[in-house]
């Protein structure tokens, strides 16, 4: 523990020394399980089997879904994937090794941010707080896009904010390191790429009235240099589709913020929560953080610490305001947070434990509670979420977070309390993922079924789905045919003719009728009035969850 408070609390020492502890915890903590549960629906499904569909027709600029269009996003996140699934095969370890290795790239960028901005001990901690923030470690061990786009995003706007310090000698590498980031996040998730960067920098200008940085940011070689990396797909695929402008920019981006046409309306304070929950153990110390921010507005380093409580209120209030809201939209306010967060402790560390008392013993006394809470929680659910085994493994390491925290907090020990939280949320990383996920997988999955698929169907059979299953088309390595509701398949599929593989229940009993083998994915709720439907019986072949497979032959 000595070497450890020792080694976390210097003020100099070696920035490859730091980067290789960051690396090999992280790099244990992300990788390791990563393709032992199949892929949870609905998102990693989708991510995996675009990109598949791409290597299989070698057009890497017209996105497809069980083979029809599909311009919800930009190709940067598939293309990345398809790149993986050429090294790794298709596994779902290929799924999650692009969001995994931008995850540790994150804690990375992070520190390398705080190092030179703030000084060592910032760098290093406020990384290992980005490392062992529970959202971060959850989510960044799924195929998601948000985990592309967030190290793109904070990866624009870190380095404009090192570019513009007086004292940085190389600003013209970190302007357009700016903008090829910029580029990249709008290739990653579409405009909110550049608008939510704009609308940070634009705010610190504004409250900083430093307008004289617009001179110095290399306009001239910068904007021709973000067109040149972020324009050339929207034009190809625009050429190539005359649909995609204004299915892409109207319906995914005006339509998605302003009306609630994709069903996922929360109230304005969904977030709040979702924060709280998401960076804990930190969590409890984000008021510490922006008390500091705006009673040291006038010290030293204040426009810094300014820039990142803006950087993370703009993109929180974007996304709080927002029609269409899921829990991972939030995650580029992550880094900017850790960074302010760290600098609160490193404060502490030179200046005393008093700013941090309450929040340490809040922070204690909940971890102590949710531990208890979590170990009796199976014990009492009707339907728990995890099982009696992982319950009390999370259980126990948050008691174990909460009572040396405690302990420390009574001692008034800054590093015994940051330590304590940083070693039982880091071997949280690696034990709480598994477990939170295992039961996840087993209710949305659909990977056992559709390897009976695989074995059992012919070249003749069809294989069809009741609400589209993402994950069945990648793992049965065919195209399905869709009954009833499209979902977000419903702009494919009125591109072209698709009749033959979209169809409703009267196309469907005439098929499942006919000599062709159909193997059908239905839901559990469906199986009574589908069985008075068919005049042929149904043969069920396997269950998995809610989710019934069942065919004709």
């Amino acid at each position: 523990m000595k070497f450890f408070t020792a080694f976390l609390t210097k003020k100099e020492g070696s920035p490859a020394m730091d980067l290789g502890v960051l690396l090999t915890l992280f790099g244990i903590a992300f990788f390791q399980f990563l393709g032992r549960l199949p892929l949870i629906e609905t998102d990693e499904g989708r991510y995996m089997e675009i990109p598949r569909e791409m290597l299989e027709s070698g057009d890497f600029i017209t996105p497809t879904l069980n083979y029809v269009k599909y311009f919800e996003k930009p190709p940067l996140h598939y293309w990345l994937n398809a790149l993986s699934i050429k090294v790794f095969g298709q596994t779902e370890f290929a799924a999650r090794f692009g969001s995994a290795l931008w995850g540790i790239l994150g804690i990375i960028l992070t520190y390398h941010l705080g190092r030179k901005l703030f000084g060592r001990r910032e760098g290093l901690i406020s990384a290992l707080i980005l490392g062992t923030s529970v959202g971060y470690q959850v989510q960044n061990r799924l195929n998601i896009t948000d985990t592309t786009l967030t190290i793109c995003m904070a990866a624009c706007l870190g380095f404009f904010l090192i570019a513009v310090q007086d004292e940085e000698k190389r600003k013209g590498l970190y302007y357009h390191l700016f903008y090829l980031f910029a580029a990249l996040a709008v290739l990653a998730k579409g405009l909110i790429g550049i608008v939510l960067p704009g609308a940070v920098i634009f705010c610190y200008l504004l409250f900083t009235r430093r307008w004289a940085i617009l001179k110095e940011m290399r306009l001239i070689t910068g904007i021709p240099l973000f067109f040149l990396v972020a324009a050339p797909w929207f034009v190809l695929v625009s050429l190539r589709n005359p649909e995609f402008a204004r299915f892409f920019f109207i319906h995914e981006h005006f339509e998605r913020f302003l009306t609630k046409v994709h069903g996922r309306y929360q109230p304005p304070w969904y977030y709040i929560p979702i924060l709280l929950g998401c960076m804990l153990p930190w969590s409890f110390f984000i008021p510490a953080a922006f008390i500091r921010v705006w009673k040291e507005r006038k010290s030293t380093g204040a426009d810094v610490r300014l820039y990142l409580a803006l950087w993370a209120i703009v993109i929180f209030a974007f996304f709080s305001k927002s029609n269409s809201k899921l829990i991972p939209y939030i995650l580029p306010i992550y880094p900017a947070i850790a960074l302010l967060i760290s600098g609160t402790f490193v404060a502490a560390l030179d200046k005393g434990f008093r700013p941090l008392k309450r929040h340490a013993v809040t922070a204690s006394l909940v971890l102590c509670i949710l531990g208890a809470g979590v170990i009796v929680y199976p014990q009492i659910a009707a339907k728990p979420a995890i099982t009696a085994a992982g319950g009390a493994i999370i259980g126990l390491i948050l008691l174990c977070q909460g009572i040396p925290a405690l302990i420390a907090t009574a001692r008034a020990q800054v590093t015994g309390l940051l330590s304590a939280l940083l070693i039982f949320a880091y071997i949280f990383g690696i034990f709480g993922p598994p477990v939170i996920y295992a039961k996840i997988a087993a209710k949305k999955s659909s990977r056992e079924l559709a390897m009976i698929i695989r074995e059992k169907a012919g070249k003749d059979a069809l294989v069809a789905t009741f609400e589209y299953e993402q994950g069945l088309p990648f793992y049965t390595k065919r195209r399905v045919i869709v009954v009833g509701g499209r979902g977000e398949l419903e702009f494919g599929s009125r591109q072209g003719d698709q009749s033959a593989w979209f169809i409703e229940l009267e196309q469907f009993k005439r098929l499942w009728d006919s000599p062709t083998p159909v193997f059908a994915l239905i839901q559990q709720r469906e199986v009574e009035p589908l069985q008075k439907a068919l005049a042929t019986p149904m043969k069920v072949l396997g269950r998995e969850g809610r989710r019934i497979l069942i065919t004709n032959h």
